[in-house]
């Protein structure tokens, strides 16, 4: 892809990964950006690069625009490897005369590249740089999701250069968010919330709030993933406001995984409680169903109900995978139950309760646990327990 000029003088210069299929865990069906930008004035700025494999698209995107020997800065917001990646080649055939950095990113560029040689410039929080006719203003976002992220605002232009917010994984030719059907471009963007940032929710409500105590004016959000945002700028601001406070819907997402389909009949008995309470709901089989899939569904989804058939005294291994994951993802304020069915000692119920329980889940009932093949009494229990849920969350909503 060549470089797109986004801003006067201000120009998109990264690279599509229409390949990549997962992200460290995460399923990235659609493939994702890299993205980098280059600021042209009477000092020329790089702001961060991207993954190793794709140097030779940012080199040719930048000569697209200029000489990369002609770039006097280079801003590292974020120094994870898909950022950073070919970050010793493109210093090596710069030479810039400043990194910019958090103190945090010094230290991970240390890490990483172990370079004690390079000539960091350590900025913090409202410290500002001159370009010429733009000035950079700096604002440290620590913890999203790193410890060195840092966002670029360029109040000339009204953009804030975001690094991980705002963003989505998704590989496309077009470059802003009014170029791409709006509902896709959301759901890409939900879904990397939830499986990146809702871990750090408390963290994006406080940066929510300063950047308007702050009074920052936005034309456009430009992040390293993704779609720019320059039609909608305050909409995808709403949006990680609805979900940082974790704000839920009427739904419920039944998530198991079954042998012998003892655990999926039980499912669909709960689902048909959940459905007389007038609950929306889904069931998601593990089987089937990514969990990046499932978290982002989780997202909005009040009440989260787990299944599985017992296997060497334990869960299927599908369903610790998720609940581990999950788990790690924190999402507060949920509604959840357990159920499953077992042959000989039925563990996994208790289990998934234990997860449940150390997540401050609301758990509803003790637990489903049925021996084998459900009888219609223990269909009838599970339509009780799907009212339960039911319920329980009408009650909160």
């Amino acid at each position: 892809m060549a470089s797109v000029e986004i801003k006067e003088d201000l120009y998109w210069v990264g690279a599509v990964d229409w390949e990549i299929r997962d992200f460290h865990g995460y399923s990235t069906k659609k493939g994702t950006t890299y993205n980098a930008f280059l600021a042209m004035d009477e000092k020329v700025a790089l702001f961060d690069t991207v993954k190793k494999p794709f140097r030779s698209d940012l080199l040719h995107n930048i000569r697209g625009v200029t000489d990369p020997a002609k770039i006097d800065y280079l801003i590292i917001n974020h120094v994870e490897m898909d950022h950073s990646g070919c970050l010793p080649e493109v210093i090596e055939l710069v030479k810039p005369e400043k990194i910019f950095c958090s103190a945090m990113g010094k230290k991970a560029m240390l890490d990483h590249f172990h370079r004690e040689d390079w000539p960091y410039e350590v900025v913090k929080s409202g410290d500002t740089i001159h370009l010429g006719k733009r000035s950079v203003q700096f604002l440290e976002t620590r913890m999203l999701h790193w410890p060195d992220n840092m966002f670029s605002y360029i109040p000339e232009d009204r953009l804030l250069i975001s690094s991980d917010a705002f963003g989505q994984h998704w590989a496309t030719s077009e470059r802003f968010d009014d170029e791409v059907d709006g509902s896709e471009l959301f759901m890409h963007a939900a879904k990397y919330y939830a499986n990146i940032l809702l871990l750090y929710s408390a963290l994006i409500q406080k940066l929510l709030k300063n950047v308007q105590e702050m009074g920052i004016a936005l034309d456009m959000i430009a992040p390293d993933h993704g779609l720019i945002w320059r039609s909608q700028p305050q909409k995808i601001l709403e949006a990680y406001g609805h979900w940082s406070r974790q704000e839920t819907k009427p739904k419920a997402l039944i998530i198991y995984d079954t042998m012998w389909r003892s655990t999926e009949t039980m499912a669909k008995a709960i689902l048909d409680g959940l459905v007389q309470e007038g609950i929306s709901c889904q069931l998601l089989d593990l089987e089937g169903t990514h969990r990046s899939d499932i978290m982002t569904e989780a997202l909005d989804a009040k009440a989260l109900i787990f299944g599985s058939a017992t296997l060497n005294n334990g869960m299927l291994p599908r369903m610790a995978d998720m609940l581990n994951y999950m788990r790690g993802l924190r999402p507060a304020n949920r509604i959840g139950a357990v159920f499953g069915s077992y042959g000989w000692s039925g563990e996994a119920v208790k289990q998934m309760n234990a997860v449940l329980e150390e997540a401050k889940f609301r758990i509803v009932g003790p637990g489903i646990s049925v021996r084998y093949v459900p009888t219609h009494e223990d269909l009838r229990k599970c339509v009780d327990l799907g009212r339960e849920i039911g319920k329980a969350v009408r009650e909160t909503e």
